[in-house]
């Protein structure tokens, strides 16, 4: 029973660690479009709007979600990958 309850504990743990994961990739991925899109289109018109919207209090909060985003996700790899690797070695 006490081995149910382990294995139980491990998987929702895994869960929740592939759930945020998700979810933190995801807002990453949407601002990191929202900003190509809206901050500095495309082209010669996207350079030029550029210059006026790269410093706009929208475009500043999209680009300060994309770093902590960045920062998140690539510590849930860190962690994860450190996880396997010290499951893998039986610690």
């Amino acid at each position: 029973m006490s081995d149910e309850k382990e294995e139980y504990k491990s998987l929702k743990e895994a869960s929740r660690l592939a759930l945020s994961t998700f979810i933190v990739y995801s807002v990453h991925f949407g601002a990191v479009k929202t900003y190509g899109a809206f901050c500095v289109p495309d082209g010669m018109y996207g350079y030029l709007q550029g210059l006026i919207t790269t410093g706009s209090p929208v475009c500043k909060f999209v680009l300060d979600t994309i770093t902590s985003t960045q920062n998140h996700y690539s510590g849930v790899i860190l962690v994860g990958v450190s996880r396997l690797l010290l499951g893998m070695i039986g610690i």
